[in-house]
């Protein structure tokens, strides 16, 4: 019997310019979401997840310890604090990209899941941090995640998350499946001609191997001053065959929407058995910095 469940994304371009108040940006960010959160609510959404760093611009394209004023606790801070609120008016499961101070001097790249209730569930960090590209200085902004890769059960489904860069490892993907993931949501900050040829091709792959959905969310626009490129958007739901199902346009703020039928996983998986013939004790090297698959004579 179908378990339908309907997903939604938000994909949005930066409302201020970024001389502006750090507080003027923040409010700005947050009330256009909130629109564009009650534009999913009247499509009854149940889970939803907005991208990366979702209240401000990719600020990691400079390296300025203004951004650092942008931080704030969770689950204690401002912006967890509204969501939580505004998921339980909605009864919406809201995936909540946020800049985390866990300390003075100790800044996380985060994702808070917050329960159809208004529940908070917990948050997941993120664990791959560039520093390897012009306008990708995230080493001067997050320390790396500390808290594994959890999964949050839900109201509706078992959600995992992977944030931007982690979406080219593999590891944590297939993790997250084997914590009992159905969907994983990849809030992202992506540009053209860097990775795009990409976009479509390891995340509906991790799909595949894991035998979940995912769900890819990338912001649009260019952002002044800096000149790192277009955010290109194209953020989109797969299924576990693989099927891109749903995907919204290349430059425009909106909500993509998708029934996802939860039953398609334990029907993919009846057919690859990947999990079964897993051989984790071949892995070990795996978790080496280095090694010598040389054979000796």
């Amino acid at each position: 019997m179908p378990r339908i469940v309907r997903c939604a994304l938000i994909q949005a371009s930066n409302a201020l310019s970024t001389d502006r108040s750090l507080d003027q940006i923040r409010k700005a960010m947050i009330d256009k979401h909130l629109k564009l959160i009650e534009q999913a609510a009247r499509k009854k959404t149940q889970i939803l997840c907005l991208q990366e760093l979702f209240y401000g611009p990719y600020f990691c394209a400079e390296q300025n310890a203004r951004w650092y004023e942008l931080t704030e606790p969770v689950p204690d801070g401002p912006t967890t604090r509204l969501m939580q609120k505004v998921a339980a008016k909605h009864r919406m499961v809201i995936v909540v990209p946020v800049y985390e101070e866990h300390m003075p001097g100790v800044y996380f790249n985060t994702a808070a899941v917050i329960d159809a209730d208004g529940r908070y569930l917990g948050k997941y960090r993120k664990h791959h941090i560039p520093h390897c590209h012009p306008g990708f200085w995230e080493k001067f902004y997050f320390t790396p995640g500390d808290l594994g890769y959890p999964v949050f059960e839900t109201k509706y489904a078992r959600v995992g998350v992977y944030i931007c860069y982690d979406r080219h490892f593999p590891e944590g993907a297939r993790i997250l499946g084997l914590n009992g993931a159905e969907i994983v949501f990849n809030p992202s900050a992506t540009v053209a001609g860097l990775s795009e040829y990409l976009w479509e091709l390891e995340q509906p792959a991790h799909a595949v191997a894991n035998g979940y959905f995912v769900g890819a969310i990338n912001r649009v626009g260019t952002e002044k001053p800096w000149r790192i490129g277009e955010f290109y958007g194209k953020s989109y739901f797969c299924n576990p065959r693989g099927k891109i199902i749903a995907q919204a346009s290349r430059d425009k703020d909106e909500v993509v929407v998708a029934d996802l039928d939860f039953e398609m996983i334990a029907e993919v998986r009846k057919v690859w058995q990947f999990f079964r013939d897993r051989r984790p004790e071949t892995y070990g090297p795996m978790t080496m910095q280095s090694t010598n698959s040389a054979a000796a004579d």
